[in-house]
């Protein structure tokens, strides 16, 4: 998404829509180069970005691009950190002032990279389900690339976090959903809510005129995307200029509605405070009294990454197209992450993470697991979705009473004799077998707003199977059957659970 047009890719089916999206295109790329909003950077090749590859079956066919400081130790945290349109890593990791605050509290940092073999105008696919979604296409990809930088680097796998810029931000919000049992924590900047859009037009309406949707609304649709049975979110940083004509400021309250109901806190500001840069921050606070949803509403400020160019500690970045001088984003953001040390969890023990986690067998309301044992582990901890579920003292465990055909993300944790537990695996994800079938009877507006539908040209089509089902509106109402996680079919005639 992102600067003064939305993304897009086209579809490889349905030749009506495949028509409408190629002229839609070229309309945005013309509009992008006579604007002179175009950033024409390199491919990724700064000083000290690497990239890497075999880091999985690479789905969504993304790029990836990392960076390490030198002599980083094992347990430290990563930071996955995505560009905007029309950037690509080398931009991000020029401009954005992470590499400084990854050297100055010692992280790893990833830089997925997409292209316009992906979308025409180099944008994460934040608005198409199957790029968004838990398990699929580019999702997957950036989840596939954690997996592999926490393997490379030793990183701490219950410290890594996420943040983007415009598309990318519409991704990262999209990926605090998919994967709450991955990231600690994340930040949006100037993007859209978590599963706001689900095709190209609903992204236009996304970016200039959210839907005024109640918390309780948005919060549904962030737990609709998670695995079943979460409890644990991350803590989410929104960043927003007032004078964005791109994604338009009322995001950032949607976006602040989604995540404050998602952690079962109100919309009341625990406190305000004014920052640089003519930035007003408010804050957020979980049961415990520490922030859980921060928003940055900087002042003047037009579509981009907030940046403040210099060497003082709290300044980070560097200008450029949607790179705007106002005040160091990263630097905030890193703090209220905790990696500069202050307030956060003490690190890991002095064990290693388990090694080769696996999925050993599952049914329909269980999951076997299996790993490697690790040299003085007492016993070793399970975690699903980044909760403790159970401790054993052998190298295998099954987790039981679980819902039929869903997926759940696990983690293990070796214990050394003094109870103190060490670093967490790399985690590995587990669809239990059979399904229940449910039935839904709604308007196709109202499908496509909880994603059993998705609309394309005006017209809508069940999630899944792609059967027609008429016109996008109020108006016209169908029942879906859910016969598989992810696929409706239309049975108008007879649904029965």
């Amino acid at each position: 998404m992102g600067q003064p047009h939305p993304p897009f890719r086209f579809a490889k089916s349905r030749r009506l829509t495949r028509g409408i999206r190629r002229w839609v295109t070229a309309a945005a790329g013309a509009l992008a180069l006579t604007g002179g909003l175009v950033a024409a950077g390199p491919q990724a090749s700064a000083a000290g970005l690497t990239q890497v590859t075999g880091f999985g079956s690479n789905p969504g066919n993304l790029s990836m691009y990392a960076y390490a400081p030198q002599a980083l130790p094992a347990g430290a945290p990563l930071v996955v950190a995505l560009h905007g349109c029309t950037q690509n890593a080398s931009d991000y990791y020029a401009h954005s002032g992470w590499p400084t605050f990854a050297d100055r509290y010692g992280f790893a940092l990833v830089l997925p990279q997409t292209s316009s073999a992906n979308n025409a105008n180099s944008c994460f696919n934040w608005f198409e389900p199957g790029d968004s979604a838990r398990g699929q296409g580019e999702a997957l990809s950036i989840k596939q690339m954690v997996d592999k930088a926490v393997a490379q680097y030793g990183s701490d796998s219950r410290r890594v976090y996420i943040t983007g810029l415009s598309a990318g931000a519409g991704m990262t919000a999209n990926m605090l959903a998919a994967y709450p049992d991955v990231f600690e924590g994340g930040s949006i900047g100037s993007g859209l809510p978590a599963s706001c859009a689900t095709s190209v037009s609903a992204a236009y309406t996304c970016m200039y005129s959210p839907p005024d949707k109640s918390p309780a609304q948005w919060g549904a649709l962030v737990r609709s995307a998670a695995p079943a049975g979460t409890t644990s979110w991350p803590r989410v940083a929104i960043w927003q200029g007032t004078a964005d004509t791109t994604v338009q400021p009322a995001n950032a309250t949607e976006l602040r509605d989604q995540w404050t109901d998602v952690w079962g806190i109100g919309q009341t500001p625990s406190r305000t405070r004014s920052l640089t840069g003519g930035t007003t921050l408010s804050e957020y606070d979980d049961a415990s009294g520490e922030p859980a949803v921060q928003v940055y509403s900087v002042s003047g400020m037009a579509h981009g990454l907030a940046v403040d160019p210099g060497s003082g500690p709290e300044q980070c970045g560097s200008t450029g197209t949607y790179y705007l001088d106002t005040i160091c984003s990263s630097y905030h953001t890193a703090r209220f992450w905790g990696l500069d040390g202050a307030g956060q969890e003490p690190g890991p023990g002095s064990l290693p993470a388990p090694t080769g986690l696996a999925v050993a067998s599952t049914a329909d309301t269980r999951v076997s697991l299996s790993w490697n044992a690790v040299p003085g582990a007492a016993s070793y901890e399970v975690y699903r979705a980044g909760t403790k579920v159970g401790s054993t003292a052998s190298t295998a465990y099954t987790d039981t009473g679980l819902a039929t055909g869903t997926a759940y993300g696990y983690t293990v944790a070796a214990v050394d004799a003094s109870g103190t537990v060490g670093a967490v695996s790399a985690s590995v994800t587990a669809t239990t077998t059979g399904y229940t079938p449910t039935c839904h009877t709604a308007s196709n507006y109202d499908h496509t707003v909880a994603g059993r539908a998705y609309q394309s040209g005006g017209s809508t089509y069940a999630t899944g199977s792609g059967q027609a089902m008429g016109l996008w509106n109020t108006f016209t109402t169908h029942t879906l059957k859910q016969t598989a996680p992810g696929y409706y079919v239309v049975a108008d005639s007879g649904c029965s659970a």
